[in-house]
C-alpha cells in the first residue's frame, strides 16, 4: 500500500520579477533536475533561459492566443513557430512526421530547443519530438491548461496515440524548465478548467487529504493557485521516488485505467481526459459513503458522473492498455481520503467491477 509518506524534500522558493510574486518547485532526479516557476505572467522567467546563440522551435495550436505566440516568440532572437491542429488527433505518426520534418527543415541541431506552448496535447507531442529528433533535444515547456499545469506537463510521460489506444508510443523524457503562468487560463473555456481540475482532485485522493478537503468547499475556485501548487508537490514527490513507475508512481493511474477505455471509445472526442478519469476514479473507490461525497464534488465541478458505453468494446481497449499485462492489470484504489494502494485485478475482474456497477445505477 502507498500512503502520504512521499519524501519531506519540498525544494520550494520565492521571488519577485517586475514586484510580481512567483513560487518554484524544483523537481530532482538522479540525472536530471528542473525548475517550475508557478505565478502571474511566469513566461518572462524565460527570458532567463534562452540564449541568442540557440535556435527555438516553438510548438504551439492554432487555439493559443497569438498574443502568447508572440510574446514567447521576442524572448527568442532565433526562432520559428509551428502551429497543429488543436486536440487529441494532433498525438499522431503523421503529426509527429510533419513537425520533425518542421524541425529538420527549420536546421535545428542537438543544442537547439523546442518549446512547447499549449495545453497536454502539445506537451506530450512536444516533448515526444524533442527526446527522438536527432536523438534527443531540450525542450522547455510552458502549458496552458489546468490539465497540463497540474499533471502532463512534469513528471517526463511525453507520447502520441496509435489506433485510438492513448499514449501507447512514447519515453520518459524531462524538460529543462516548466513556466506555470496563471494568466494563460484567462480565455481557457469554464469546462476544460473543471476537466484538468480532475487531476489535482486525483492527487489528493491518493496522496493529500488536505488538497482533497479544498473541494469540498464551495469557493474551491478561489483557491485556484493553491490547488495547483498542492498538485504539484505531489506529483513532485512521487516521480523523484519512482520515475520509471515502478511501483509508487503507478498511483498516479488512478482513474485512468477504465477513464482511458471510455474515452477511447468516444474516439477521444466526445469527453475530456479529465471527465473520463472522474467516472474512472468512481469505481475504484472502497467507501460508498465516499463514493457518494466524489460524486456531490463532481457534479458541482459540471462533471459527468455516469456516461453509457458499450462494455465489451471497453474492455477490448483496456486490453490493450500499456499498463496491462497479459491477463491482468494492476489498478489504484482509494480508501480513504489521501491513502491510495495497488491491486493487480483479472480483466475479468474489471469487466465483473463495471457490469456489477452498472447493475446497481
Amino acid at each position: 500500500m502507498f500512503g502520504t509518506q512521499l519524501g519531506t524534500a519540498i525544494d520550494v522558493g520565492a521571488f519577485f520579477i517586475k514586484g510580481e510574486f512567483f513560487m518554484e518547485i524544483q523537481i530532482n532526479l538522479d540525472h536530471k533536475s528542473y525548475p517550475i516557476f508557478l505565478g502571474e505572467n511566469t513566461i518572462d522567467k524565460l527570458q532567463d533561459f534562452v540564449s541568442d546563440t540557440k535556435k527555438y522551435f516553438i510548438l504551439t495550436d492554432t487555439n493559443i492566443p497569438e498574443y502568447l505566440v508572440s510574446k514567447v516568440q521576442s524572448y527568442c532572437k532565433q526562432s520559428t513557430i509551428y502551429k497543429v491542429v488543436p486536440g487529441e488527433g494532433s498525438k499522431s505518426f503523421a503529426t509527429y512526421k510533419e513537425v520533425c520534418e518542421a524541425c529538420l527543415a527549420y536546421g535545428m541541431q542537438r543544442s537547439d530547443v523546442l518549446i512547447a506552448l499549449g495545453g497536454g496535447v502539445i506537451g506530450d507531442l512536444g516533448g515526444f519530438v524533442a527526446s527522438s529528433y536527432m536523438r534527443g533535444i531540450s525542450f522547455m515547456s510552458i502549458p496552458t491548461t489546468t490539465l497540463s499545469q497540474i499533471d502532463s506537463s512534469i513528471g517526463g510521460k511525453v507520447a502520441i496515440n496509435l489506433d485510438h489506444v492513448k499514449n501507447i508510443i512514447g519515453a520518459f523524457y524531462h524538460p529543462d524548465a516548466v513556466f506555470i503562468d496563471f494568466t494563460t487560463l484567462d480565455s481557457l473555456p469554464k469546462r476544460h478548467i473543471q476537466s484538468g481540475l480532475v487531476e489535482a482532485l486525483k492527487a489528493g485522493l491518493i496522496h493529500d487529504a488536505s488538497l482533497y478537503e479544498i473541494f469540498k468547499q464551495d469557493n474551491y475556485m478561489d483557491q485556484l493557485e493553491t490547488i495547483v501548487y498542492k498538485a504539484l508537490l505531489v506529483k513532485k514527490a512521487v516521480v523523484e521516488q519512482d520515475e520509471k513507475e515502478s511501483g509508487l508512481r503507478k498511483t498516479l493511474n488512478f482513474g485512468h485505467t477504465i477513464g482511458h477505455g471510455i474515452e477511447a471509445y468516444y474516439d477521444l472526442k466526445t469527453y475530456y481526459h479529465g471527465e473520463c478519469v472522474a467516472l474512472g476514479m468512481l469505481y475504484f473507490l472502497d467507501d460508498p459513503t465516499l463514493q457518494q461525497q466524489v460524486k456531490t464534488i463532481l457534479q458541482n465541478m459540471h462533471i459527468p458522473v455516469d456516461v453509457d458505453y458499450d462494455i465489451q468494446e471497453v474492455m477490448q481497449i483496456i486490453a490493450k492498455d500499456k499498463k496491462a499485462k497479459q491477463t491482468h492489470i494492476d489498478v489504484i484504489r482509494v480508501d480513504v481520503p489521501g491513502h491510495s494502494y495497488i491491486q493487480a485485478l483479472e480483466l475479468s475482474e474489471i469487466q465483473q467491477l463495471i457490469e456489477r456497477s452498472h447493475h446497481e445505477k
